[in-house]
């Protein structure tokens, strides 16, 4: 089987030749992989993030379940969501390891800075929205330079179509329509005093997801699957809150997906027993992740697999840090072959790593994962 071919035969809740495989690298690691200093891939595009990790999943040759959460799907005209011309980005300060990056418009003859910077480093992700105080910087700068030489990628329906393409039977490839996450750390107090306000937010985003979802089904070039989770689900709120929230989303974008024949996808990091729960016995969810174990979340696998195994796709777990980071080729075999024991049996299972794999996990670690997959993960 290819991989396309060995993901959709488990998200159709059947028996493929093995136990599909894939770390959790979205990111880190693929950047690393292009040798170039990460404000390339996150600033100038060159390359973007999504060509990284497709250079990723072929270089290790797993199978992608890929959430390009990167391609928007404009409601408007095509050029919609392309960058507002009147809002300039401008070089504020440049080191050997890192450049921030500040916006601003013109307004009657005057420039107005953004209130936030963007810090892009040579050797890790970005950090957004910084308040330049923070970082020893004046609220507008005294100097700088305009962003240039940003490489322009196709959008909309045309990236989709370009990934897919690129893509191939190395995986498949989601969009993200919904959100299991309306609210913010930061908002945590003013939704207990204005609770009204997020109420009118999820109201405003069932329409507006359902309304993105209707125009990407139309394309003639369509996701495989989508994406409605959230990071964090349940860290900045309660399951109370997520039932009030973002779970009236989550059922109507997996019914909707169910209706069309897609399957849907959640992720969501951290502690998740619960939402798998809510997920398995009230929406049309096909598949969750990453099902992390203490102390970064609270699953237990094997009893996952023995209450929800029928009902979702369970992909997971292997601990990112404790096994993948900083343990042996031996350790990743023995935790490989202890997930797919909890897991694999009668299908619906995919061997992943908890969330995102970190910058330095050594290659030979991540080709262990997959060579067991390949070879002891037999059904």
């Amino acid at each position: 089987m290819t991989s396309r071919e060995r993901l959709l035969t488990v998200l159709n809740g059947k028996i493929p030749d093995h136990v599909p495989v894939m770390p959790d690298l979205s990111n880190m690691v693929p950047v690393k992989m292009t040798g170039k200093p990460f404000w390339d891939v996150y600033l100038y595009q060159d390359p973007p993030l999504w060509k990284a990790y497709l250079g990723c999943v072929k270089y290790f040759e797993f199978d992608s379940l890929w959430d390009a959460y990167y391609v928007s799907i404009p409601l408007g005209p095509e050029n919609s969501n392309a960058t507002n011309p009147d809002i300039k980005t401008a070089i504020v300060f440049k080191s050997e390891d890192r450049i921030v990056t500040q916006n601003f418009e013109s307004v009657n003859g005057k420039r107005r800075w953004r209130e936030v910077v963007d810090v892009y480093y040579r050797d890790n992700p970005p950090n957004h929205g910084v308040a330049p105080y923070a970082i020893r910087l004046p609220k507008e700068p005294d100097r700088f330079e305009l962003v240039e030489n940003i490489r322009q990628w196709p959008v909309g329906e045309e990236l989709l179509k370009l990934l897919k393409s690129e893509l191939g039977d190395h995986g498949i490839l989601g969009i993200s329509c919904g959100s299991s996450v309306i609210i913010g750390v930061q908002e945590i107090y003013d939704y207990f005093d204005n609770p009204q306000k997020y109420y009118d937010r999820r109201d405003w985003l069932l329409d507006y997801y359902e309304k993105v979802f209707m125009k990407a089904v139309s394309f003639s070039c369509k996701p495989d699957f989508i994406s409605t989770g959230g990071s964090g689900t349940l860290i900045n709120q309660t399951p109370q809150m997520f039932r009030e929230l973002g779970l009236p989303i989550v059922k109507k974008m997996t019914a909707l997906a169910k209706e069309h024949g897609l399957p849907s996808h959640i992720h969501s990091c951290g502690p998740e027993t619960e939402l798998i729960k809510i997920c398995a016995e009230e929406t049309d969810l096909t598949v969750i992740d990453p099902l992390e174990i203490p102390p970064m979340g609270d699953c237990d696998l094997k009893e996952l697999k023995k209450l929800y195994g029928r009902k979702l796709v369970l992909k997971g777990n292997l601990h990112t840090t404790k096994v993948m980071l900083h343990g042996s080729v031996q350790d990743v075999v023995e935790a490989s072959k202890k997930a797919i024991d909890d897991g694999a049996g009668g299908g619906r299972f995919i061997l992943a790593t908890g969330d995102q794999c970190g910058r330095d996990t050594p290659y030979e670690n991540i080709f262990a994962m997959i060579e067991t997959a390949k070879t002891y993960g037999r059904y």
